[in-house]
């Protein structure tokens, strides 16, 4: 693209496009960054340059850049049905065989699709969802949703209102009632010198002590994602899913995994439930069901709760223009057959989620990293001012990740950065070829930051 036409562009952009989660007058001063095509683990930018995505978009283009089957997936169902609405008992054939296809996909009796635009979506449409299920059976006291300070589960009112982002709390008038959180796992940042897996119940209880602090016949559910991503991928131990489910269990609430990153092959698993064994009653999902080609996401409720609404729920007053839109589903259907056809998931899971956390570990021997932390294909990297120093960060947090984020794009490598943590989730098909050349990029970024620091 020439120089005169990307200047157009980026000012056209700035007058008239609000970009999410940026400083919007900053971001117009500078000029955005526009890409113009992609291949694989690649984009090119407007102005020529090739950057490694290491960060598969935004959690989503699991199976790569440029499938062309995709897009004739979607052009093929355009040409002989471009939209039916799943309204006045319709629907259409693409959106009954991705529903079915998520029944035999997800774990345990999670057999029931409600399709949506989005995760945030979707986790509107579980807040709605299950406290109808409660209601319906004499028990509408119990309305209260518990989810963790930290969390992430959009950015919708009710999605915003369940995560638990101070920043985002305070725009809107967040949180909407009857919504509490408790402490998230954080090993790096909170454990000390506790053995993982006791760190692992200690957090986990501190659910069961919020139950009891609000009354058992209160609580609806407890929501979570599997890992909390946008955070800056805290992974918990291995102990904390089985007794949070225990917890959820004894109490009658129902467990909620919010798998919209981890679903779809990022743990190495199909699901983030699966690989850290525990079964949710509701999940919701979204970004891998198509790779982030199109837009698609879903809330899946297990016999029990779809049950209950369909036997006494009556008519639900709930639902969106777009649900099971049938482009939509047709390309989801494309991508998952590529998925299991292709063994995506098994060998990301069998070669490259080993081989990419060995190069994440030397990654972590560096001067500037304090904890490299990964599961499956996603990882962070915690820099801090001091190695030795468990728990020490940068006196303003957020501002040496967003310098070492820059280098690293000035090296062709893309990665995201949350306070000082350097976040990774490349697409599930990326080669040992492309790990190693991630490492090198990102060491040089590790190197330049440390200098400009003066370490």
């Amino acid at each position: 693209m020439d120089h005169t036409t990307l200047h157009h562009l980026q000012q056209l952009d700035a007058a008239h496009h609000l970009h999410p989660f940026n400083d919007n007058a900053a971001l117009a001063a500078k000029g955005t960054r526009i890409l113009t095509r992609g291949e694989g683990c690649y984009v090119w930018d407007a102005e020529g340059h090739k950057l490694l995505d290491a960060f598969a978009g935004l959690w989503c283009v699991n199976i790569g850049y440029g499938r062309a089957e995709l897009g004739d997936a979607a052009a093929n169902q355009m040409r002989t049905l471009a939209y039916y609405n799943s309204f006045f008992q319709c629907t259409t054939e693409p959106t009954i065989r991705l529903a079915a296809e998520i029944a035999e996909l997800t774990p345990g009796d999670l057999n029931h699709a409600f399709f949506t635009n989005s995760g945030s979506e979707a986790n509107d449409t579980i807040l709605r969802l299950v406290r109808h299920f409660w209601a319906v059976q004499d028990q509408p006291q119990k309305n209260i949703f518990i989810g963790r300070h930290d969390g992430y589960h959009g950015t919708t009112m009710a999605g915003a209102s369940l995560g638990g982002m101070k920043g985002m709390h305070k725009q809107g008038g967040l949180p909407i009632p009857d919504i509490h959180h408790i402490d998230p796992p954080y090993p790096f940042g909170d454990a000390g010198d506790l053995d993982p897996e006791e760190y692992g119940l200690l957090a986990a209880r501190r659910l069961e002590e919020k139950i009891l602090e609000l009354g058992p016949e209160r609580v609806a559910a407890f929501i979570g994602e599997p890992i909390m991503g946008a955070i800056g991928v805290y992974i918990p131990p291995r102990s904390y899913w089985p007794e949070i489910e225990r917890i959820c269990r004894r109490y009658d609430v129902l467990l909620v995994a919010d798998e919209v990153i981890c679903g779809f092959g990022r743990t190495g698993e199909w699901f983030g439930s699966q690989y850290f064994g525990f079964q949710p009653d509701v999940m919701t999902i979204a970004k891998g069901i198509t790779s982030g080609y199109i837009p698609l996401g879903a809330a899946i409720f297990n016999d029990r709760v779809a049950g209950v609404l369909a036997a006494q729920g009556g008519e639900l007053a709930h639902g969106c223009t777009y649900s099971g839109h049938p482009v939509c589903a047709a390309v989801a259907l494309e991508n998952l057959r590529i998925l299991r056809d292709e063994r995506v998931v098994e060998h990301a899971r069998l070669d490259i989620a080993p081989y990419l956390a060995a190069r994440w570990a030397e990654l972590g021997e560096h001067r500037l990293v304090g904890e490299a932390r990964i599961a499956g294909l996603m990882g962070a990297l915690e820099l801090v001012p001091d190695k030795r120093r468990r728990g020490a960060y940068f006196p303003e947090r957020g501002k040496v990740g967003a310098l070492c984020r820059d280098i690293a794009l000035r090296h062709g490598l893309i990665l995201r950065a949350t306070y000082d943590a350097m976040l990774l989730s490349p697409p599930l098909v990326i080669t040992r070829l492309q790990v190693d050349e991630l490492f090198d990029k990102a060491w040089k970024a590790l190197d330049e930051c440390a200098d400009a620091l003066g370490k």
